[in-house]
């Protein structure tokens, strides 16, 4: 399954730190969860106990199209086996667990990811129960604590929501900020031909329209129009976009008019040809 912006011809990245899920209880979680490393680039995960065994369909579901993630999914019985071959492991908690360990926030945790998997190790990120989060004993077998700011009165997030959240960090990091596209330039921005015969289209009607009532003032408000258009940076598409603009604006205004007279005079309607009468 793909979802829109989806490209499956992109390359998947590896390499990235292992996600760890410690007995989650619902396979739609662990979609969830799974779907959101896919959003950003984390590709490993392992399962602690799942609480309703594995495969799970449900997970697969809300995964929406992240197969590989589960495909490869590594399976363990507690955490210390989960944890065996990693050298850096941050486990993400709400709850303060009076441990003398470094607390980080997501960003800082990413930054400590980049370095030391650029160096050569294997990082780790635990994450625990849907209901209870991680017994302190896990949480003491991590090397820093990661906690998210979050409104203390309501701080318990979603398991996917939480691994969104941290991997967005480690993702916006690991790829330098890159956004997947940028407004293409369609359209070449107006030169000042373009831009000079517009405004003697626009000055033009304004004239005509008694828009310019005071003759003194007539040139520094010319001089403000202009430079309200100057400072657009117009293209092309633009300029005639707006030449457009002003003549129908125009041509409705001699319509109404017309129309008017029309009426007035109990001639035909010029447009409907229906008498004024």
């Amino acid at each position: 399954m793909s979802g829109a912006g989806t490209d499956s011809t992109k390359p998947w990245p590896t390499g990235g730190p292992v996600v760890i899920l410690v007995e989650p209880q619902l396979g739609e979680n662990i979609g969830s969860a799974v779907r959101a490393m896919g959003n950003f680039g984390l590709s490993r995960l392992r399962i602690v106990n799942p609480r309703e065994g594995w495969p799970n369909p449900k997970a697969v579901t809300f995964a929406s199209g992240a197969d590989i993630i589960l495909d490869n999914a590594e399976i363990f019985p507690d955490l210390r086996a989960a944890l065996a071959d990693l050298n850096f492991v941050a486990a993400a908690t709400a709850r303060e667990r009076g441990m003398q360990k470094s607390v980080m926030g997501a960003d800082a945790v990413a930054v400590e990811a980049v370095a030391r998997i650029g160096a050569g190790e294997n990082v780790g990120l635990v994450f625990g129960r849907e209901r209870t989060g991680l017994y302190t004993e896990e949480v003491s077998l991590a090397d820093v604590i990661l906690t998210l700011p979050v409104n203390p009165g309501f701080a318990s997030l979603n398991l996917g929501m939480a691994v969104a959240v941290v991997a967005y960090e480690w993702f916006k990091l690991a790829s330098g900020g890159a956004l997947p596209f940028q407004q293409p330039d369609r359209y070449p921005i107006a030169d000042k031909a373009d831009l000079l015969a517009f405004f003697d289209h626009v000055e033009h009607e304004l004239e005509d329209a008694l828009f310019f009532r005071s003759p003194q003032k007539k040139p520094v408000t010319i001089r403000n129009i202009r430079n309200i258009f100057h400072r657009v940076g117009l293209t092309r598409q633009d300029i005639a976009t707006l030449h457009g603009m002003v003549t129908a604006l125009v041509e409705g205004r001699r319509l109404r008019e017309a129309r008017t007279a029309a009426r007035l005079e109990g001639r035909n309607d010029p447009e409907t040809g229906e008498t004024g009468d």
